[in-house]
């Protein structure tokens, strides 16, 4: 798949599309090898790792957030595209080529693109761009976890689990749009929290 021809070669992915609460994480990295793995497929304590090992090694890194509020103006979709493009803009090379985990190329983007269904588990530096984003919106909501105490954002990343629904429930009982607004929105019909 990296017969594009290209030397400097980039991969980009997100994560963070189905939370309920957080940011929408991209992270593009240029690096070389061949032994990343997708970082759904690696427990916690391996992508830390692996996150480690990838800041040392690689030739460049770039991470963007995009924040709940404006995911909410612009849906996630957007948001997602907008996380992508601006961390492959961020890096400190420009790549030749950009290898997109999923099926759609970055609109905006001004480099060549290949989009890749499945890329995290294909292509190594794909992997790699998913381990990096994945580890920096762990950390990401483990201080938000701090922060924001009760939801269990350290354990569930803002995902809609049973507890976190549980927590919303609790500990937003006298929710009105005026205190979503307070709190960046607390709205499960389609916006996000914090």
């Amino acid at each position: 798949m990296l017969d594009s021809g290209a030397k400097i070669v980039a991969g980009v992915d997100e994560v963070g599309r189905g939370p309920l609460a957080g940011p929408v994480v991209a992270a593009a990295v240029i690096i070389d090898g061949s032994k990343w793995r997708d970082s759904k497929s690696l427990t916690p304590k391996m992508r830390e790792k692996l996150f480690c090992e990838i800041l040392a090694r690689a030739k460049a890194v770039s991470i963007y957030a995009v924040p709940p509020g404006l995911i909410d103006i612009m849906n996630i979709r957007n948001a997602s595209f907008l996380a992508m493009r601006n961390a492959v803009e961020g890096l400190d090379i420009a790549p030749e080529v950009v290898f997109v985990d999923g099926p759609w190329e970055i609109p905006g983007l001004k480099v060549a693109q290949r989009p890749v269904v499945g890329g995290d588990r294909k292509i190594p530096v794909i992997a790699a761009a998913s381990i990096v984003a994945k580890v920096a919106r762990d950390m990401l909501m483990g201080a938000l976890g701090e922060i924001f105490r009760g939801y269990g954002f350290d354990h569930n990343m803002g995902y809609p689990t049973k507890f976190h629904y549980q927590a919303i429930n609790a500990l937003c009982l006298l929710y009105t749009s005026d205190a979503a607004d307070e709190l960046d929105g607390v709205d499960l019909g389609g916006r996000r929290i914090i």
